[in-house]
């Protein structure tokens, strides 16, 4: 399994950026959630948005970026986007997706974005937004 990420790179505050994470080596019928994280250094990984098929398809994001960020997926292509607007400075970070096999149904946000419930990771791509 390998996941790869890419559209990374500079943005102003208040502009847009639009990541992507081809996913090879199973198929999306084995994925119930793929998610998007993000890290800087010195602090933990945190979980910003995912969709959860176990639960039916549902998407959940984190209050940071709640309103801004919208994470979709292309089934034909194996791909998991994340279009990312109005950022901000605070949204510097390297960018992962994951995605995990394991049924988790009722769990609530916060559980459904911990990362260490995710089994497979792409390498990161870096997010810059200047002010």
């Amino acid at each position: 399994v390998q996941l790869v990420e890419s559209g990374g790179g500079l943005a102003q505050a208040g502009g847009s950026l639009r990541l992507s994470c081809t996913i090879t080596g199973l198929s999306f019928d084995d994925v119930m959630t793929v998610g998007w994280f993000r890290q800087t250094p010195g602090k933990a990984r945190e979980g910003i948005s995912c969709i959860n098929w176990s639960e039916g398809g549902r998407r959940y994001y984190a209050d940071a970026v709640k309103g801004r960020f919208t994470i979709s997926v292309d089934d034909t292509k194996d791909a998991v986007y994340l279009e990312m607007s109005r950022l901000k400075p605070e949204d510097t970070a390297v960018y992962f997706c994951a995605i995990t096999n394991d049924v988790k149904i009722g769990v609530g946000r916060q559980a459904t974005l911990q990362p260490g419930w995710y089994q497979h990771w792409g390498q990161g791509t870096q997010v810059t937004v200047s002010s």
